[in-house]
């Protein structure tokens, strides 16, 4: 698909997306936050839901997470017109609390269809929730993080959620090393 087509093809995407009422969020959300960034991108980047901001915002990751994400990238010469950035819901749970499985089960099939017009060279898991979903059930973002692993014709991997980063400092340094190893890959 030539990017046009992956653009209007995504937009499509996302309008079906606005008129989900597959869950309860349906009920409770601002608005849908589908996603933002290059629909041609060779690295995809998945969260597990929108934030207050983002809810309220309908972009993902504008936060102080956001902004801290903005900074690990652009130490890897990538910024938001070189990556694309979604999340497993599109809408956002009341107290930001982790997503249930039934209503990642509702939303997961506008990241499958994400994925399958974007289809970026690599996955990144932005935290746990993520790389449960994406990866395995039985991830561990403590002794996993930063390793790839093949799924689906994909190589994937899972790094700190950047809120997580936020609350525990000390995880920055495994994040850049995560990072460094993303821009390895990407550019073997």
């Amino acid at each position: 698909m030539t990017v046009e087509e992956k653009s209007a093809s995504l937009a499509e995407l996302r309008e079906s997306c606005l008129s989900c009422h597959g869950c309860a969020l349906a009920d409770t959300r601002t608005n849908v936050v589908f996603g933002k960034g290059n629909p041609d991108a060779d690295i995809l980047f998945i969260g597990e839901a929108p934030g207050e901001k983002e809810d309220l915002s309908g972009q993902p990751f504008v936060g102080a997470a956001g902004k801290l994400l903005d900074k690990y990238l652009n130490f890897i010469e990538l910024g938001l017109d070189d990556v694309y950035i979604a999340n497993i819901l599109k809408c956002r749970p009341p107290k930001n609390r982790d997503p249930l499985p039934e209503e990642q089960n509702a939303c997961i099939g506008f990241l499958r269809e994400q994925l399958k017009i974007i289809e970026p060279k690599a996955i990144i898991c932005l935290g746990r929730i993520a790389a449960m979903r994406v990866i395995k059930p039985d991830f561990r973002i403590t002794a996993e993080h930063g390793q790839w692993f093949e799924k689906g014709g994909y190589s994937i991997m899972a790094v700190y959620h950047p809120a997580a980063l936020l609350r525990d400092p000390r995880k920055k340094t495994d994040m850049l090393n995560d990072f460094k190893e993303i821009e390895r890959h990407i550019k073997k």
